[in-house]
Order: C-alpha cells, then structure tokens, then sequence
C-alpha cells in the first residue's frame, strides 16, 4: 500500500482532553507519527465516558494513531527529554494557555535553538493576543461568547448550545489544516511558523451568512429552531408518522417541493410570491405545508422528494444514524481490535482518499505505552530509559491506561 499523505512527518503531541487531542488525531490518521506526551496519571480523558475493559470510549474515540509517552513535564529533566525529542520532530501541537510553554523554559527563542524547522501548532481559548487571552477556556463559553449559542433556539427557548463540542472540534479542524498548509510552506522554502486556532474565533468564522448580514445590518439575527433564518419554506414538517426535515435552497427548489405536496398554486398568491414574501408569512406557509404532507408517511415523502430532487429525510437518532446503510457504506464506524479491552467501535474517517485509505495503524495507546520505543528512537540507551523511569521522570508503562 502506498505511503499515506503525512507518512514520515514527526509530531509532539502535548495536547489534552478533546481540541488539541482532535488536531493531532487528524494529523495521526493522515499518517504522521504522533507522540502523545502525557502527565504523570494521563489526559484526564482517560477517566471520563463509558468504559469498556477498563477503556474509556471517549479517549479512544480522540486518540487513535498516536502512541504514548508519560512524562513529567513539571521537572527540568522531563523537559530536557521533551527537547530531545522536539529536535527531530516536523511538528509540535500544544493547547495550554497562551504563556504556558514560555514558563516551562520552550519560549520561541528556545524552540527555534533546539529545532529552526519546527512548526508550532496552538488550540486555545480566544488567541494569544487580546484581553482575553489569559482566560480560562471551554466549549460552553466559547459558544456563548462566538454568538454562536445566540443564533440557536426559539424567541421561547432563548439561547440553545449545540450537544456536540462543536468550538473544540472546529479550532482542532482549523489547527490540523494550518499544521498541512505551515508544513507544505515549509517545503516550499519559506520559515518553519507557530500555527494558532482558538475555539471563539474558529466558531465565530463558521457563522456563515449569519455574521454577513449582522455586519450589513447591524442587526442582530432572531434566533429561528429549525426554520432557515432567511429562506421559507425550510426545516421540519410533520408527515403522517413523524416529522420530515426539507431543504428547498433554490426558487427551483421550492417550486420542485410545492409541485410534488401539491400546492405549487400558492406560489402565484402575493403573500408566497417570493422568498421574502414567504418569510414574512412562514408560519402560515408552514401550516398549509403540514397539512398536504399530513397525508403521508416519512418513507413515502423522502423517497418522492428525493427522487423530485428535493433534499429530504427523517430526523435520526445518534444510534439510528451510526446504523444507518449509507454510514455503513462510507465505512464511518469502526470495530477496531485492541489488545487487553475487546473491540472498541470508534467513528471512521469523513476523509476518504482514492489511492491512499486512511486506517488505523495504531489503536489507542495505553498510558505510556510507547515510552521505551520513543526514546530509543530518539537515541536513549536502556541504562538512561531505566534511569528515568526510576527517577519518576518517566512513566513505565500502564497495561491499565
């Protein structure tokens, strides 16, 4: 098999819980070798979610394709290992606090000494810059303060968040693409450079339409569920055994829909003339909308819609979803074997490449797994290994990790 895309690119992993763990995950699954450096007792991760022989699930769903290395980053000879390693690394992602490595001695200066090629990755909260760079980060707070959690929901609801730690996920996307792009500037003769995604501005750059209009306006968008702020009709509508959610984006579109629910006659009235006519008049569009798709089934709907060319289907599940043909034909759940815990099911790869499949080359590292393997790549002979492991520098390895 061929060569993955980022086969032989070396990355230092001192990333936890979920953005920086996302980052380097995508950069382990296009094929670099990735070094989880964790510290002393693990990501906290390890802890949290549903456990399976003695496995958390929700580690293992953020840590595949990387091995790992339990170091005690809090003494002078821990660090003095990091910068071992760092010297023969392409990458380094990091999520701490933006000052956080200068205190740990790896200031810019001292990275570019150790290694002049080295590109730095950063995941934080808000950036490195601005009143609030020094403030403590999460998911929750990103959402609210991107405008994100302003635009979800109801006028009855008021602010919503997404289930999913969406601001994590987007900054670690964000972090993982300029990883790609520093890396081929690199190659193209330019300077090895920090790369820095913070969850507020990585989710505030997804607002899409939503910050165009707001900056056109400067009015602020009424939060709308599930109608389409500025398209009618869009969202849920309620067939005969559950709702349907319909996406006409397009006048065809729409016309398409009112064609095939029998109503396309409304379309010549002035009140559903044109799109801004029907917003204005959304709720009673979307009345007369459910009762013509009232007299069918869910099935029956999407499979004329579809067929119609009108983007439809039934509101899923998380498990119906993960069982759903097409999630099994994209292959985007994994049963993947792992020595001392069973088979553990993971999500699959969105990316899919003709020549090159992606895989799981490792499967989630136990705590310190790969510390004697990292460093003897790195140059350390057993004596110094078994001086670090019993100086509790280094962590020895945990089958229980």
């Amino acid at each position: 098999m061929s060569a993955l895309p980022l086969s032989g690119v070396r990355v230092i992993d001192l990333t936890r819980i979920l953005s920086g763990p996302f980052c380097s995950m995508i950069l382990g699954d296009l094929g670099a070798e990735v070094v989880k450096i964790e510290a002393p007792g693990g990501d906290h991760v390890r802890g949290q979610g549903h456990k399976i022989d003695g496995l958390s699930w929700y580690f293992a769903g953020f840590n595949r394709n990387k091995q790992s290395l339990e170091l005690d980053l809090r003494k002078p000879e821990g660090v003095a290992v990091l910068e071992r390693l760092l010297a023969r690394a392409d990458i380094l992602t990091e999520n701490f606090r933006p000052g956080v490595l200068a205190k740990m001695g790896l200031t810019e200066a001292r990275l570019n000494e150790i290694n002049p090629d080295l590109i730095v990755v950063s995941v934080n909260g808000y950036g490195s810059t601005g009143p609030y760079a020094d403030r403590p980060a999460f998911d929750f707070i990103a959402q609210a303060m991107s405008g994100y959690m302003a635009t979800n929901g109801t006028p009855d609801t008021g602010p919503l968040r997404t289930a999913p730690p969406i601001t994590d996920l987007v900054a670690g996307l964000y972090a993982a693409l300029g990883a790609v792009a520093a890396l081929r500037g690199r190659e193209n003769g330019g300077p090895a450079q920090r790369v820095e995604a913070s969850m507020m501005m990585s989710m505030m750059s997804m607002m899409a339409y939503l910050s165009s209009n707001a900056l056109a306006t400067g009015r602020d968008p009424v939060p709308t569920g599930n109608d389409h702020p500025i398209a009618s009709p869009y969202g849920l509508f309620r067939a005969s055994d559950g709702d349907i959610a319909v996406a006409p984006s397009t006048e065809v579109i729409v016309q398409r829909f009112m064609k095939e629910i029998g109503l396309s006659h409304l379309l010549d009235e002035p009140r559903f003339v044109n799109n801004a006519m029907r917003v204005q008049n959304r709720a009673e569009l979307n009345a007369l909308i459910n009762a013509a798709v009232a007299g069918g089934t869910q099935a029956e709907w999407i499979a004329r819609l579809n067929k119609a060319g009108v983007p439809s289907g039934r509101v899923q599940s998380l498990t119906e979803a993960l069982a759903d043909p097409q999630v099994a034909a994209q292959e985007m759940v994994l049963d993947v074997p792992h020595p001392g815990h069973g088979t553990v099911k993971m999500t699959g790869f969105p990316i899919k490449f003709s020549q090159t499949p992606l895989r799981v080359r490792h499967t989630v590292p136990d705590l310190g797994e790969h510390g004697r393997e990292v460093l003897r790549a790195a140059g350390y002979d057993e004596a110094e290994i078994d001086a670090l492991i019993a100086n509790g520098i280094m962590g020895a390895g945990d089958p229980a990790g």
